[in-house]
């Protein structure tokens, strides 16, 4: 696995694109209350995410759990010739990197920086060990888990029954949800990986995105003029994951992590 290096907020690349200041936080950590907090920021270790970073290979054991305060991570099945798409997107809502069994497990897929940003690693067994010490993390650390299965599963059946038009649409819409701005450096090439597609099928709807006043797409970024019209096209996924997420800060604590 390749090192992350530290950060200052100068190095944020959404930080500097955007103009703002480092204030997005991630929404598991948001949940702790402020003195468990505080408690917990000595086994946080800032890290720069940079665009196209392989966080793990397949096969590598999971030995930190990622926690994105910006940007976007991608976890990418590979195929033995190659060919590869995505199973789904993880950012500020969520964490990358976690053990199904509580352990250093290998990564089944490629973790993969999609977007640039910043955010917090644990080490894996630090992070297990955050679970058990605050109760209102592990609500949303095992709720986040759950959500995790519900977006692959939702994934396997968004990829077979749905056409690329709407996949194109979810996919954007769940981009510009994560970043929160309306500017996206998505280029063609990479919106092909990501949905398992040949560019020109990409290239096709993009236009049409365009042609509607949906989109407007320079020189490698699209920037998302009408999401409303975005989500007539999107199929019914996005909504889904959309408000699975939603419930994952609304609800009140886990009964089974105040044992």
């Amino acid at each position: 696995m390749q090192l992350e290096r530290s950060f200052s907020l100068a190095d944020d690349p959404a930080g500097r694109e955007n103009g703002a200041a480092l204030s997005s936080s991630n929404h598991l950590l948001d949940r702790v209350p402020p003195d468990e907090r505080a408690r917990m920021d000595d086994r946080l270790e800032p890290v720069l995410l940079e665009a196209g970073q392989v966080l793990y290979e397949p096969g590598q054991p999971l030995t930190h759990v990622f926690l994105p305060l910006t940007g976007m991570i991608s976890l990418v099945a590979v195929m033995s010739d190659g060919r590869t798409a995505e199973g789904m997107t993880i950012g500020r809502e969520g964490a990358a990197g976690l053990s199904a069994s509580g352990y250093v497990d290998d990564a089944f897929n490629r973790y993969v920086v999609q977007l640039p940003g910043s955010g917090y690693r644990v080490k894996a067994e630090d992070f297990e060990d955050l679970v058990d010490e605050s109760v209102e993390f592990c609500s949303a650390v095992t709720r986040w888990r759950e959500v995790m299965v519900r977006m692959s599963l939702q994934s396997v059946a968004c990829n077979a029954l749905h056409t690329v038009r709407q996949r194109l649409a979810r996919w954007i819409l769940t981009t510009h949800d994560r970043t929160e701005t309306d500017r996206l450096p998505l280029k063609q090439e990479f919106l092909a990986e990501m949905l398992g597609v040949k560019r020109n099928a990409v290239n096709i709807v993009a236009r049409e995105f365009l042609s509607i006043g949906a989109i407007e797409y320079k020189r490698g970024k699209i920037s998302v003029i009408n999401p409303d019209l975005l989500r007539e096209v999107s199929c019914e996924c996005y909504a889904l994951i959309r408000g699975e997420i939603s419930k994952l800060f609304t609800q009140p604590p886990s009964s089974e992590c105040e044992d």
